[in-house]
């Protein structure tokens, strides 16, 4: 049985200046876990406590079979006993060692475990021509590129990526972004991942915990939780559907992509996306128009035939958060209650989604 076979569960209270914390998380033991809230949420100070960074934090973290603290038994193992790999918003690599004398030190530290394939994450992350040269040299993407593959080698239980995309200028951004994507399959740890862009969380995460004001009010699966309609107001802009396909046709001519998942077909912004691919897609509740009939004369490429499962309150009392279902996959609209009202809308009835295939940016 692995270290991490039961996840990790945390348990903590902690005071930081004005902000009270009260976390109480439960982590799956694989995959990618997304910790995602507003700025101020507490997102970072929870990684840190987690990795007993926050001395002041009490209560109780469990990672598969291990204790990691317990204030009421007074057990406190120290972050270097954890075996975490922690990736920061600002790499610290040693600066006086080559990107190879980098990587190494952290893979020789775990005794070059067989498992990791260390030319395999060179190559991945791009980092083959960057072997030789100090990290001094590098540029800002290139110091994060190192500071995740040296965090990967040290053979880690646990990985903790805190906001790591947030100071990228945006190609070094999509690029790196990419890398975390083709990683994802074949990653044999659990991963936390730190970030307050619902685009890198939608890309990425498997679940998600969602922080407000040092508290978490929600966590489960990524899909699951976006598409709540009592989250605070704080993560109004968030919510919305992250869908799951396989890319089905390529519009040369006009650079579009075509996205099958079981309530229909999507055309979507083409990437560098290949037929035959699994795909993500987020649908974000302000992208969503609802009409009682398919709609003509539209510049909206995609119109989905859904059934009205619910509606709630949103955060503006001029709006309404309405949950669609389409074929079984659910989304969410943001709509005006004017327009929920004029086109008698109800729990029930039949309507059609449309949506702008340029807001489909993931």
């Amino acid at each position: 049985m692995t270290e991490a076979a039961h996840g990790l569960h945390a348990r903590l209270g902690w005071r930081r200046g004005a902000l009270a914390f009260d976390v109480d998380l439960t982590l799956p033991a694989q995959g990618i876990t997304a910790l995602f809230g507003p700025s101020g949420a507490g997102k970072t100070s929870c990684l840190r406590a987690i990795a007993g960074l926050e001395r002041d934090a009490v209560g109780r973290v469990n990672f598969g079979q291990a204790v990691w603290q317990d204030t009421e038994r007074r057990v406190f193992i120290p972050p270097h006993r954890r075996r975490i790999g922690y990736v920061f918003q600002e790499p610290g690599l040693f600066t006086h060692r080559t990107v190879a004398g980098n990587l190494d030190f952290g893979f020789r530290r775990a005794g070059r475990p067989a498992h990791l394939d260390r030319d395999g994450l060179v190559e991945r992350f791009g980092l083959n021509a960057l072997l030789d040269r100090r990290v001094d040299t590098l540029s800002g993407g290139e110091r994060q590129r190192v500071s995740m593959v040296r965090a990967l080698l040290s053979d880690p239980a646990l990985l903790l990526f805190d906001e790591p995309l947030s100071a990228l200028d945006g190609t070094a951004r999509t690029d790196l972004l990419g890398c975390l994507e083709s990683l994802h399959a074949s990653l044999r740890v659990p991963m936390i991942y730190v970030s307050h862009n619902v685009e890198e969380v939608a890309r990425l995460a498997d679940h998600l915990v969602l922080m407000d004001a040092g508290h978490v009010v929600a966590q489960g699966s990524l899909q699951d939780t976006l598409i709540r309609l009592d989250l605070p107001p704080t993560l109004g802009e968030a919510v919305g559907a992250v869908i799951e396909g396989q890319v089905v046709d390529y519009d040369a001519h006009d650079q579009l992509i075509q996205l099958a998942f079981p309530g229909g077909k999507l055309w979507l912004p083409y990437r560098h996306e290949q037929v035959g691919q699994r795909l993500r897609c987020r649908i974000g509740a302000r992208d969503v128009v609802v009409a009682r009939v398919p709609q003509v004369g539209t510049s909206a490429l995609n119109q989905l035939p859904c059934r009205i499962v619910a509606v709630a309150d949103a955060d503006h009392p001029s709006q309404v958060l309405v949950q669609l279902d389409a074929g079984g996959s659910l989304l969410l609209a943001r709509i005006t209650r004017r327009s929920w009202h004029a086109l008698g809308l109800a729990p029930g009835s039949d309507a059609w989604a449309q949506v702008k295939a340029v807001a489909l940016g993931i």
